[in-house]
């Protein structure tokens, strides 16, 4: 197990434990600029580049941290190409655990870079990145100290980002008209297109300029780009003004910013919802129903289209259509109760931990509107109700906790597994070479006694022709018949010494001459036996380099053989305990997590509940009337239809009777029903106390 995965498994467990700990409002995305590099010259710190603009922030994290700390204990740090990008390496740590999360510690790191020696616009960088710690953790006032540490210019790849955020602070302190100075220097920029003049709009509403702000947020919801993002905030914009001119009274602008919003978009429910108020506050109910029965065919669960349930059959009802809108609060109520049991039966499956175990799956965090797409996982709970609770900032960082507690916790079940895989590779490599080491030491120990020698011999020729520069000694260059001459003539001479009988003038002479002859031979060419002898030991010396370097490289192999199963049983064993107790950590944080995700979808689930149950309440009564009211109408229907019956049949019976003249007194003149009627005139009929005016009912 090479170093590089020790140290990530050893630092893993801390790293998550910090980012868990970190409480922030919304993710920070890194600034691609700041973990840009020219030219890469190191693989390991592309390899964190890379998984940083995946998103896996912990792996790029675990990869830099350490890769700076073994930089940190070379020799010579200045021949590892991480050199080249250390200072990058180290201010990108900061960027990523800020990406992670782990602002605690980003935020250390930042004010590291602070009290350093460093240039100024560095400082001021990391002075705006402090501040974009403390604005996500609402800490607004210690976000504007943090901004007002920066002196001179920030770097022109933050100055937009640095301004639009001071703008922001100043509005959340309620500074809204130096935040109205910052955004109008800011229009134009293209990077925050959109955005600037939205602000900017909320900062001259707020500032009491309602004019201008109306001004400059219609302008933005005319036209805010083509991309999505920007037709969402076109639409958020719309909707903003309509609601806030209706608060005005003016229905009429209002049902004009409520008309441009889009059909199909993220806000078209509370458009069209809001477009049925404005014309049912104008007295216009007829035009109202246009736009509340186009919505009461959406997704049921919405709160938009509950409420339309509610306001179709009270436009009826002003309209005087009761028994249209008695069927209308009919079938609220059976909605209404259809959602009430689905509440209820998602509140269950919260509490069985169902809701859990749908966030733990690897798809509701691969796919990209997971959110939305986490209702059509098998076996979820149901989660229309709880779309906008998991859009919020707030739940979206426990779950985003929650999602990392969960990929750590896997990690270490593989890191666990690793550590036993180890464990094997290292009982099968102790099998392997302590069977052979031990032979492989003897022979080694004799090449290694012959290698000695051999290195002997030749400092001792080194030796012999350094002295030769000093000491002229021809007689040591000769070569072997030479030697071989030199030496027989010697032994000549010895002969002779030993036998002077054998010996003649002729005899010493031919031997003389015999001596002369080799010694000046070996005069002549010392020099150029010398410069010989020079060249054939510098090729000696490479193939004693090339010697040393097969001895180093078989010694080198020889205690990698013994260090690859030696030495890690406690090492394992210490990194298997951390684990353990990280293990530990990260279960207790999931559950505490967890409970908090489960104790946040059952609330805003019982709300919405309590919410359909008033509902129920007020629709039951809403029922109830109109079905009085649609009752009375029909008896008035009726008597005005008796009444209408009977004044026909007198003027039928006024026409078809005799004259009064020719009429015999003693023929009673009958009624329609068959009854006399008296001979003197009839009394007047009184029409019923009963509204005549028909109904449109349909």
């Amino acid at each position: 197990m090479n170093s590089r995965l020790a140290s990530a498994i050893a630092g893993a467990a801390l790293s998550a434990l910090c980012a868990v700990s970190a409480q922030a409002k919304a993710p920070v995305d890194p600034d691609p600029k700041a973990l840009h590099t020219e030219k890469l010259r190191d693989l390991f710190f592309g390899e964190a580049l890379f998984n940083a603009h995946q998103d896996k922030y912990f792996d790029a994290i675990t990869e830099l941290d350490t890769e700076l700390k073994q930089f940190r204990l070379l020799d010579d740090p200045e021949l590892d190409p991480f050199s080249l990008h250390f200072g990058q390496a180290e201010f990108a740590v900061g960027d990523l655990e800020l990406s992670y999360r782990m602002h605690r510690d980003a935020g250390r790191a930042m004010e590291q870079v602070l009290k350093g020696n460093v240039p100024q616009p560095i400082k001021n960088e990391a002075a705006f990145r402090l501040a974009k710690i403390h604005y996500h953790k609402q800490q607004f006032a210690d976000a504007l100290h943090a901004l007002e540490l920066i002196e001179g210019r920030v770097p022109e790849r933050v100055r937009a980002d640095e301004q639009f955020l001071r703008a922001r602070v100043y509005m959340q302190l309620g500074r809204f008209e130096e935040a109205v100075a910052l955004l109008k220097d800011l229009k134009g920029e293209k990077s925050l297109a959109g955005f600037v003049e939205y602000n900017l709009g909320i900062a001259l509403l707020k500032a009491g300029d309602t004019e201008k702000g109306v001004l400059e947020l219609d302008g933005l919801g005319r036209n805010a780009g083509g991309t999505d993002a920007m037709g969402a905030l076109q639409d958020k914009t719309n909707l903003l003004l309509g609601f806030q001119l209706m608060e005005s009274k003016d229905y009429e602008r209002a049902r004009t910013y409520f008309d441009r919003v889009q059909l199909s978009g993220p806000f078209s429910n509370q458009a069209l919802l809001g477009a049925g108020w404005v014309e049912a506050n104008a007295g216009r109910y007829d035009r109202a129903l246009v736009p509340w029965q186009l919505l009461t065919e959406r997704q049921p669960t919405n709160a938009s289209v509950q409420e339309a349930m509610l306001a179709v059959p009270l436009a009826y009802g002003k309209l005087d259509v009761h028994s249209t809108a008695a069927v209308n609060y009919g079938h609220a109520l059976d909605l209404f109760g259809a959602q009430v049991d689905v509440l209820t039966q998602s509140i269950h499956s919260i509490r069985e931990g169902k809701l859990l175990e749908a966030l733990r799956r690897k798809e509701a965090s691969q796919v990209k509107n997971w959110v939305v797409e986490l209702r059509k996982l098998p076996d979820a709970p149901e989660t229309h109700y709880l779309l906008d609770l998991m859009a919020s900032n707030d739940y979206q960082e426990f779950l985003r906790n929650y999602q990392d507690l969960n990929d750590l916790l896997e990690r270490n079940n593989d890191w666990l597994q690793s550590l036993d895989s180890f464990e094997e590779i290292i009982a099968l490599r102790r099998g392997y070479y302590e069977p052979i080491l031990p032979g492989l030491d003897v022979q080694f120990r004799q090449v290694d006694a012959r290698i000695k020698m051999r290195m002997e011999q030749r400092q001792h020729l080194a030796a012999r022709i350094e002295n030769l520069l000093i000491n002229r000694r021809p007689e040591l260059l000769a070569k072997s018949d030479e030697t071989e001459s030199r030496l027989m003539l010697q032994r000549i001479r010895e002969i002779l010494a030993y036998n002077p009988s054998l010996n003649s003038e002729e005899t010493e002479a031919r031997i003389a001459r015999l001596e002369g002859v080799l010694k000046f031979r070996l005069s002549r060419e010392f020099d150029e036996r010398l410069t010989e002898a020079y060249k054939h030991l510098q090729e000696l010396d490479t193939v004693v380099a090339t010697l040393q370097e097969t001895y180093q490289r078989y010694v080198r192999s020889r205690q990698a053989a013994t260090h690859s199963y030696e030495g890690y049983t406690d090492q394992i064993a210490s990194l298997r305990g951390g684990l353990h107790r990280a293990q530990d950590r990260i279960d207790q944080l999931m559950a505490r997590q967890g409970r908090m995700l489960e104790q946040l979808a059952i609330n805003e689930l019982d709300q919405r509940r309590a919410q359909l149950e008033s509902y129920q309440i007020k629709a039951r009564f809403a029922l109830a009337d109109s079905y009085d009211r649609a009752n009375e109408l029909q008896e008035q229907r009726a008597d005005a239809r008796k009444v209408e019956q009977y004044q026909q049949q007198v003027e039928q019976l006024k026409q078809s009777a005799p004259a009064e003249s020719e009429r015999k007194p003693s023929e009673p003149v009958a009624n329609p029903d068959g009854e006399p009627l008296p001979t003197d005139n009839p009394p007047e009929l009184e029409a019923p106390e009963h509204d005549m005016e028909p109904a449109g009912d349909e």
